[in-house]
């Protein structure tokens, strides 16, 4: 890869996968997070394997923190060429009048403020090399997310928000996509280390036709691709990384008690609701030489 990469939220799950992965391929790093978060112990291990990598700890959501990271990475390495906005935050799950307040606000604060600041601040660096920005979209930010709605609506204005980045930065030669995940192996979708309870994390996994979670390095795998010149004709693209559950219908009609489900009594005289069978009838067969 050869190039000057920052990675936000690189301390941990999908973050540190993606940072690992950019350092085997090459990559120069600067690995962003929260003083508290075991940022630095990325950044060792990928010096002990032999890759360059610097720690930035603070809270990219304001102004001032995102600029200094930006800054840092130059001061390092003297360009930058990727912007990988991963930090982001899952802090509770309910229903939306149950929602606390202050959920929604850290929310706000780690998934949209953090990737806004990050991006109006490495932006003019990124044309002067016609670099890239990656962020973490989710399959959320696509369908929607219950017991979770903020989140899912987060996630939303990232998708928008980088879509019309990649169209406002093209003529600078500056692309933006969006990776967006499902359920991945990382503390947010178990239930002893992240919000869900035991319900929705048997229901999440349940509405993956693939029939498992995501790992941190899959998802890594596609960040790498789309910051890679490989990806050179690729922006304004939603790479979802979810084992299909963008195109599953999901176990939630199971929840849905019988009163509820009921189908309505319609008042249109409609008498062949279950004719027009498109099998193949057997004088069909016959004609076709089946």
């Amino acid at each position: 890869m050869g190039k000057v990469a920052i990675i936000t939220g690189g301390g941990a799950g999908i973050g540190e996968a993606i940072a690992k992965k950019f350092a085997k391929e090459g990559a120069s790093l600067v690995v962003a997070g929260f003083a508290e978060d075991p940022v630095r112990d990325v950044v060792e291990e990928i010096i002990r394997t032999g890759g360059r990598a610097i720690a930035f700890t603070g809270d990219l959501s304001h102004p001032q923190t995102a600029e200094a990271c930006v800054q840092a990475a130059l001061a390092e390495y003297q360009e930058l060429h990727i912007l990988v906005n991963n930090a982001g935050a899952f802090p509770a799950t309910a229903t939306i009048d149950k929602y606390p307040i202050e959920a929604f606000e850290y929310m706000i604060k780690n998934n949209i403020y953090s990737n806004f600041m990050m991006t109006r601040a490495a932006i003019p660096y990124l044309q002067k090399t016609r670099g890239n920005i990656v962020s973490a979209g989710s399959e959320a930010g696509h369908m929607g997310e219950p017991q979770n709605t903020p989140y899912g609506g987060s996630k939303g204005f990232v998708h928008a928000f980088q879509k019309g980045v990649a169209v406002e930065q093209a003529k600078f030669g500056v692309r933006s996509n969006i990776v967006g995940p499902g359920p991945i192996d990382t503390a947010w979708t178990h239930k002893e280390t992240g919000p869900m309870d035991s319900k929705m994390e048997k229901l999440t996994v349940q509405g993956v036709p693939m029939g498992r979670r995501g790992t941190t390095e899959e998802v890594a795998n596609v960040y790498a691709f789309l910051a890679s010149d490989e990806a050179s004709y690729v922006t304004g693209a939603i790479y979802f990384v979810d084992g299909g559950v963008t195109i599953s219908k999901g176990p939630h009609g199971d929840e849905v008690p019988s009163d509820i489900a009921k189908e309505p009594i319609g008042v249109l005289p409609v008498e062949h609701t279950k004719d027009g069978n498109t099998s193949v009838r057997p004088q069909d067969a016959a004609s076709m030489n089946l």
